[in-house]
């Protein structure tokens, strides 16, 4: 596995690859890696030659009073793990690198609509430093698939609809949440909690499968759903932020005649922020 820094080696081999006609599959993390990482790795190898780790903390995508500072940073074991899957590149940029002006002055890509509310709503501008450091990432990496998983459900979408709207050659491969035994979602996240902490917040995938039970079930008073889920949220101990039905695909909220649904849902646990979905069709 190699391990690149910076832009012109990553593009040489980048270019050395294409030269040799080799397909390329890109996962962006954020580090701190745990088995839902790994499993876009483990994907992103039955799709392509060759395949591209990158491991960033973006500072663009965290707003006020969020944690940075304090974002999880474990290098070391994150390279170790992605070098027993044989992954052939990690790529671990510096700030001063993707963003060598600063943030003020960095232009930056907005993707209206499927960013807007949910997370979108509870992070302003959240969505756009995601957009603008994928398409950078994309830029430099050039690949020909990229997977990203499907827990963190708007960005999935806003991805999507980025590379729809941008032309861009980016066949983007959504991969199933990887859960703990108790259903919670694997999250970088996850390591600020206590054992009696995640004993609470399994509750969360929880409520959301009795909503999806109900919604299979041919309840359509969506309001009325989703106001007995905050409650039994609120209940197990829970602080939500947002627990909404919406269209899989556009994200706007459901109506009656839509057949396609996404239940999107994100609560407090203390300072701990944790996010969910669940697709019913």
């Amino acid at each position: 596995m190699q391990s690149i820094t910076e832009i012109k080696s990553l593009r040489s081999q980048i270019k050395a690859w294409r030269q040799q006609g080799k397909s390329i599959a890109f996962v962006p993390t954020m580090g701190n890696l745990h088995q839902g990482h790994f499993s876009l790795v483990e994907k992103a190898k039955t799709l392509a030659d060759k395949v591209v780790v990158s491991i960033f903390v973006n500072p663009m995508q965290f707003g006020q009073n969020e944690d940075l500072d304090n974002y999880p940073r474990t290098l070391s074991q994150d390279k170790q793990g992605l070098a027993e899957l044989e992954t052939d590149i990690v790529f671990t940029p510096s700030v001063a690198t993707i963003y060598p002006n600063g943030l003020n002055t960095q232009s930056f890509v907005d993707v209206p609509g499927v960013s807007e509310g949910y997370c979108g709503g509870s992070r302003a501008g959240h969505f756009r430093g995601v957009a603008t450091v994928v398409t950078k990432l994309f830029n430099l990496v050039q690949p020909d698939f990229a997977c990203f998983g499907e827990k963190d459900y708007q960005q999935l979408q806003v991805i999507k609809t980025m590379v729809h709207d941008l032309s861009m050659p980016i066949e983007i491969i959504g991969v199933p949440t990887q859960r703990e035994v108790s259903g919670l979602a694997m999250s970088s996240r996850n390591g600020y909690l206590s054992e009696q902490e995640k004993d609470i917040a399994k509750v969360l995938y929880k409520v959301l499968n009795l909503a999806a039970d109900a919604l299979k079930a041919g309840e359509r008073n969506f309001h009325h759903l989703e106001l007995e889920a905050k409650s039994q949220l609120e209940n197990a101990g829970l602080t939500p932020d947002y627990f909404s039905i919406a269209h899989r695909t556009t994200l706007k909220p459901a109506m009656k005649e839509d057949s396609q649904f996404v239940i999107l849902a994100a609560a407090f646990l203390g300072n701990v922020r944790l996010i969910d979905n669940i697709q019913v069709a």
